[in-house]
């Protein structure tokens, strides 16, 4: 017997738990990196600019889709829209499917940094050790890859397993404070730093001749893929939603929030590095080199109360991670329980074990593994776990959102769409004829571009 579908208890609750979809590591070091790549300033003026015009509308098309029809993501499409749409949905549990496969492994990495920054607080830091060493060290051991990331699987599999009250609403409203506590804590710490200041004229002040095309196009696409929009999400998420909750008002504060905490990240990474001498030139080649091989040090050398930060760090980056996961595996869980109608603790069991045994190629894919650690199907791409990372990012993510964007502004009727959005619940700033404008055009405008771009020109986005 299946569960009965929940809803959210509150829109508070809502709100946290789609906030902590969206907030993820994408918001503390792929928003930073590309920053940085994209010299500051001017990027982040286009990057709002974008998630307001195409992050926000499609935000907004995927929660309406999941409360009209009340279904996971290839129920409600089909429903909403047409059954032939139903493949798009399907398209998009993929997606979630092999996303939560490899993001395990990353985020069992902050398992490893949070241990480690236990053990130098109380017992202090090695400063013989290269960091870079040891990050190679970790993710070449194969024991210690699958113990942390089955550790962080069973985790997100906890979590699902309770349900949308018990569960994922309930860790939301727990941990997104934490997480939110953690940053101010450290913003505190870095506006104290001696680059701080160097740090806000860099990211603040734009400087439009220092911003190339491809920074324009960088801003778009991040301001797409840091929503957890074009797999079915929000979607899935949507149709927790009860009849009394604003769509429009939660999807302004989702997207406020994760904008909020990419900038607040993006602070304390710069005000680091301005304040460290030779910092600068040691950042770029990788989104990683700042958060698991740079930082770790710099805590115990340069920031100040560094030893409390450095642990409390990697807990931020680690329930930042699990309030991903665990929406990855409901997109996938909730597909199984609406359309083969398996009890909710069996169909959690399952697509968890499920995507585990992808994680374990994932994981294993750094050590050496022959074809896991050898596969080569994108140029420039090697192993599995960066392969699978650039299917999702180039491939499956952008075509999911094209198609989610066009069968909402072309497909869905606007009495259907307005019906959703304009009600008595709208606040009265939201105009739905603009919002119509913007999904119809403007959105699906700028998420082919990002296809265009991959597909014709090999832009990459993973």
């Amino acid at each position: 017997m299946t569960e009965q579908r929940g809803n959210w208890t509150s829109s508070a609750g809502f709100v946290l738990a789609a906030t902590g979809s969206a907030i993820g590591l994408g918001n503390l070091w792929k928003f930073p990196f590309i920053t940085w790549e994209n010299n500051g300033g001017a990027f982040v003026l286009v990057y709002l600019v974008c998630i307001a015009a195409v992050g926000l509308p499609i935000m907004m098309a995927e929660l309406l889709i999941g409360r009209k029809t009340q279904k996971s993501a290839v129920g409600a499409l089909r429903e909403a829209v047409g059954p032939g749409w139903g493949l798009v949905g399907g398209w998009g549990v993929l997606c979630g499917f092999i996303l939560l496969s490899y993001y395990t492994v990353i985020a069992g990495w902050s398992l490893f940094y949070f241990t480690r920054t236990i053990g130098w607080t109380t017992s202090g830091f090695p400063t013989d050790l290269p960091m870079g060493d040891l990050f190679g060290q970790q993710v070449s051991n194969a024991p210690l890859q699958l113990v942390m990331s089955l550790g962080f699987s069973v985790a997100t599999v906890s979590v699902v397993y309770f349900g949308v009250q018990k569960g994922i609403e309930r860790i939301a409203r727990l941990f997104l404070p934490i997480l939110f506590g953690i940053l101010v804590l450290m913003l505190v710490s870095a506006l104290g730093m001696s680059g701080s200041g160097e740090a806000l004229t860099f990211i603040f002040r734009p400087s439009f001749s220092e911003l190339e095309p491809a920074g324009i196009l960088e801003a778009l696409g991040h301001s797409f893929f840091t929503l957890s929009l074009g797999m079915g999400a929000m979607i899935t998420y949507g149709s927790y939603i009860d009849r009394n909750q604003s769509i429009v008002k939660a999807s302004a504060m989702i997207v406020v929030l994760d904008t909020l905490i990419a900038l607040v990240a993006t602070v304390i990474m710069f005000s680091v590095i301005f304040s460290v001498a030779g910092m600068a030139e040691q950042v770029g080649g990788s989104t990683v080199g700042m958060l698991f091989i740079s930082l770790p040090e710099l805590f115990y050398t340069e920031v100040p109360f560094g030893t409390l930060l450095g642990p409390l760090f990697y807990v931020l980056v680690a329930l930042a991670a699990l309030t991903s996961t665990m929406s990855l595996l409901e997109v996938v869980t909730s597909y199984v329980i609406d359309e083969h109608g398996v009890d909710r603790h069996k169909a959690t069991v399952l697509c968890g074990g499920a995507v585990f045994v992808f994680t374990i190629f994932a994981a294993l894919s750094f050590s050496g593994v022959p074809f896991l650690s050898t596969l080569a199907v994108f140029e420039g791409k090697t192993g599995w776990f960066e392969t699978a990372d650039h299917f999702v990012s180039n491939w499956m993510l952008p075509t999911g959102g094209l198609a989610i964007t066009i069968a909402a502004g072309w497909f869905m009727t606007r009495e259907a769409t307005e019906g959703e959005l304009a009600d008595r619940t709208a606040p009265g700033w939201f105009r739905y004829d603009l919002w119509r404008f913007f999904i119809r055009y403007v959105s699906p405008i700028a998420v082919a571009a990002i296809v265009v771009a991959v597909f014709f020109f090999g832009v990459d986005f993973s």
